[in-house]
């Protein structure tokens, strides 16, 4: 039998061929490091930042290290948490699992940091086992100790206080967590947001080696101002508005799972309530399928004992049929955002106001591919 080539060996033998500086699509990039390894443990990786600039992640800072370093789909999660809680100027937590966020949260009534990762974490507990967790505070002891009650594979911030950085450490008491990977990174408000900002283009190489450069996924709802109720229009129903209005908290938490939403791999549905993701629905080939998705991860969360009355839901995509905002509304989704364009809008709209369902429309559609 030919012998079998172990992972570290393999690394060891391939990990040189990266090299130290490389341009692509017409940027000059230097190395930061070699990864531990890519998506895979057979597939050698290497991260890369641009060279005329400071970036919030190409310059982010390790502050411990762990086992082995990071790897392609630590950095993936670290991206895409950060750009759920780039969002918020209140404390906002993402917690990332193959590049979907098993649960985010915002503090609401002024909750603390370590109230909010509570809430974030327990959006989909057993999902959050090995999961990559980012912040928009500094992270604080109180916080940094809930964190490692738990195992999770990287902790993600602008800061972490000293007194944390000792929980940290702390391989005698949590074991279970000693090689725990914390990164400090850049200034949040430097990653774009809005339509508009500042932004590099995203790069996407196929199989064949081809590309697609595309301007980034952004949005431009900057605020609840920018929520408007749905209106559509056509020969069957003639012109129809939502009638049913959000309450205030309902507004900020569509708005809220908008923005998390957008790093939800399509199709996606995030539902949510006071701040806090109770479900999301991911890369489900129909807008149904997503809904449902959605609702059975969370009845088998509470196993029937928990309840999505007056929680709000944000679709990536528009509506074809009403049947989407009929499966909402049945497991008591009581706001809806999401695109307008399908040629059914007036009836769907329509059947929301039947179900006494506010229906919101955003201007653009925000599926993501990665």
């Amino acid at each position: 039998m030919a012998n079998k080539l172990s992972r570290d060996t393999y690394l060891s033998k391939n990990i040189g061929e990266f090299a130290e500086k490389t341009t692509f699509a017409g940027r000059d990039y230097i190395k930061v490091y070699d990864l531990r390894y890519g998506t895979n443990p057979h597939q050698p990786a290497a991260y890369y930042r641009p060279v005329d600039k400071t970036t919030p992640i190409g310059s982010m800072k390790i502050l411990k290290d762990g086992k082995s370093g990071l790897s392609q789909t630590n950095l993936e999660d670290i991206s895409y948490a950060l750009n759920i809680v780039k969002f918020f100027d209140r404390p906002a937590c993402a917690v990332m699992k193959h590049v979907n966020p098993s649960g985010a949260a915002v503090s609401i009534s002024n909750e603390s940091l370590c109230e909010v990762y509570i809430k974030a974490r327990d959006c989909d507990a057993r999902a959050a086992f090995g999961s990559v967790i980012a912040f928009n505070a500094e992270v604080d002891a109180p916080t940094a100790r809930q964190i490692m009650a738990t195992f999770c594979e990287c902790v993600v911030a602008p800061a972490v206080s000293s007194e944390a950085m000792a929980v940290f450490n702390d391989q005698e008491t949590y074991k279970l967590n000693r090689h725990i990977r914390i990164v400090q990174c850049g200034d949040l408000a430097q990653l774009p947001k809005f339509i508009g900002d500042p932004a590099e283009n995203t790069i996407k190489v196929l199989a064949d080696g081809s590309l697609v450069l595309a301007e980034p996924l952004l949005t431009n709802l900057r605020s609840i101002a920018d929520l408007k109720p749905a209106v559509g229009e056509n020969k069957a129903c003639g012109r129809v508005e939502s009638k049913v209005k959000a309450t205030a908290q309902q507004l900020d938490d569509l708005l809220f799972a908008w923005y998390v939403n957008i790093s939800v791999r399509s199709n996606g549905v995030v539902i949510a309530k006071d701040g806090q993701t109770l479900s999301v629905g991911t890369g489900e080939q129909d807008r149904v399928g997503a809904i449902e998705q959605a609702i059975a991860k969370f009845n088998a969360k509470y196993q029937g004992n928990g309840t999505l009355s007056g929680s709000v839901m944000a679709s990536d995509g528009f509506f074809p049929f009403a049947d989407g905002v009929e499966t909402a509304a049945a497991a008591g989704v009581s706001a809806i955002i999401a695109p307008s364009g399908s040629l059914k809008d007036a009836d769907v709209i329509k059947r929301a106001n039947e179900l006494e369902v506010a229906l919101y429309h955003a201007s653009e559609r925000i599926f993501s591919h990665h």
